[in-house]
């Protein structure tokens, strides 16, 4: 009898991490690949030394709308300007319309952005990695590598934790 009960003592056990959130490991470095012409690295070190400016607070929001946080006392590295420098593998500028980059977070949340909409809408005036957040410098924050794209509506969506990666692919 008591080998009949250890199933539903170890299903109940792990019942909690089936609907818990899965944990966030900081990083400590960012790269880029895929369809470039040169891998690039950043250490947290280079991120630290970038220039970078003080932003507004940004409220987060889950997907409903619903306020979950307000991130406050932002500076943080335009995006942008990194990206520009990347050379995508193409015949053409013609051919970026096929380009998209995929944001992988430590503990495997994606998040996609068409090159159209990093470089042809206002969205991609607004993608920072934080640099300093409520007083805390980069490499003191917990949620390390942080990415915010300030303009979303619902900022929760796109609110990347522990940013590691970011893939350059084509459709």
């Amino acid at each position: 009898m008591k080998y009949f009960l250890l199933p539903i003592f170890v299903f109940l056990f792990h019942i909690p991490n089936l609907y818990s959130q899965k944990t966030i490991l900081p990083s400590d470095e960012l790269s880029i690949s895929g369809k470039i012409k040169t891998e690039v690295k950043f250490s947290l070190k280079e991120l630290i030394a970038m220039e970078s400016k003080a932003l507004p607070d940004v409220v987060i929001t889950n997907h409903l709308g619903e306020v979950k946080s307000i991130d406050k006392g932002l500076r943080g590295i335009a995006l942008k300007p990194i990206l520009e420098k990347l050379e995508l593998i193409a015949g053409s500028p013609k051919e970026y319309n096929e380009f998209y980059f995929v944001f992988v977070a430590t503990d495997g949340y994606r998040v996609v952005y068409s090159w159209n909409e990093l470089f042809n809408t206002d969205t991609g005036n607004n993608i920072y990695i934080i640099s300093e957040k409520d007083g805390k410098k980069m490499n003191e924050m917990e949620e390390r590598i942080l990415l915010i794209t300030s303009s979303d509506l619902k900022t929760g969506r796109r609110n990347i934790k522990g940013l590691c990666k970011i893939l350059v692919c084509r459709a």
